[in-house]
């Protein structure tokens, strides 16, 4: 009996070890903000079981979280040193589940996204393939290059939303504001990470902006992308009868970003840059749930 609860532990450690590994969270998070932009941004006009019957739309869903999930687990396997430094916790939970096995896992994910693709449409095959091809670029060799490591780390990052656009062909000025203010707001919790992960960074050698220029420097960049933040949100907030409700999301975000610089400049320490992380986080989680407010006129 004891031995049998002994496995049982083991194999519910390495289950939730995977799940850490392939950021599970994140990947729901992902799949709502996809149906969600779907439904209330890129096809309105459909009704929620028009929206949850569409099979292409169920399998792009899932092509896109699948190669995301097979995108951390590589970028796991080349940082896991890193991650021994900067995130020991975490790489305890993680190192659970062996290499091996993370690999295995890696290739049977992106066989799955090809077969998906390919079930879709067959132009949609090399999309995925160059997204897969992407995301390991990324963890093998982009990451540790200066500047490039953040900016394609966020466009990998936005992508899925790219794939509902192109699905839908829906092209309006709000769709492309909503990038523009997502992308600089993933952009800023990326470089707030390199302040975070700077130990781990500059012990193996990645040339990120704080690394190469420092902690000063880097909150001046973010600054800087923080006020542009205010450009797509200038614009968003021009499209009131659109938005409907949503449109205070965008209102609010005015001064939770100044409050983030705010604290940002007052930080040195790395449990700080965590918790701005973090609030970021929230900022980004919290626009996608907002996005069902659109349905309720102002």
């Amino acid at each position: 009996m004891f031995l049998k609860n002994k496995h049982i532990k083991k194999y519910g450690y390495q289950i939730l070890g995977l799940f850490a590994s392939v950021r599970g969270y994140t990947l729901l998070t992902i799949i709502a903000a996809q149906y969600l932009s779907a439904r209330y941004i890129f096809a309105p006009q459909h009704t929620w079981s028009h929206i949850l019957s569409d099979q292409k739309l169920l399998m792009l869903v899932l092509a896109t979280s699948f190669a995301i999930a097979g995108g951390y687990l590589i970028n796991n396997f080349y940082d896991a040193e890193k991650d021994q430094i900067n995130r020991p916790h975490k790489y305890l939970l993680e190192n659970r589940v062996s290499s091996s096995f993370q690999l295995l896992c890696y290739g049977v994910l992106n066989f799955f996204v090809l077969v998906l693709s390919v079930i879709v449409s067959l132009r949609t095959l090399p999309f995925f393939g160059i997204y897969i091809f992407g995301l390991w670029l990324y963890s093998h060799l982009l990451k540790k290059q200066f500047w490039t490591s953040n900016v394609f780390a966020v466009l990998l990052g936005v992508t899925p939303f790219f794939v509902i656009t192109l699905y839908f062909k829906n092209f309006s000025n709000i769709v492309f504001y909503h990038g523009a203010f997502l992308f600089l707001v993933v952009l800023i919790r990326d470089l707030i990470k390199d302040l975070e992960n700077f130990k781990g960074d500059w012990v193996r050698q990645y040339k990120t902006i704080a690394v190469v220029f420092g902690e000063t420097s880097t909150k001046k960049v973010i600054t800087f992308l923080a006020i542009l933040t205010f450009i797509p949100i200038r614009l968003l907030l021009t499209q009131k009868e659109i938005l409907g409700t949503m449109w205070y999301y965008f209102l609010i975000a005015i001064p939770f970003l100044l409050l983030i610089v705010l604290i940002l400049w007052k930080s040195t320490s790395q449990k700080t840059y965590l918790w701005l992380h973090n609030l970021l986080k929230f900022l980004i989680v919290t626009g996608i749930l907002s996005i069902v407010l659109i349905r309720f006129p102002l």
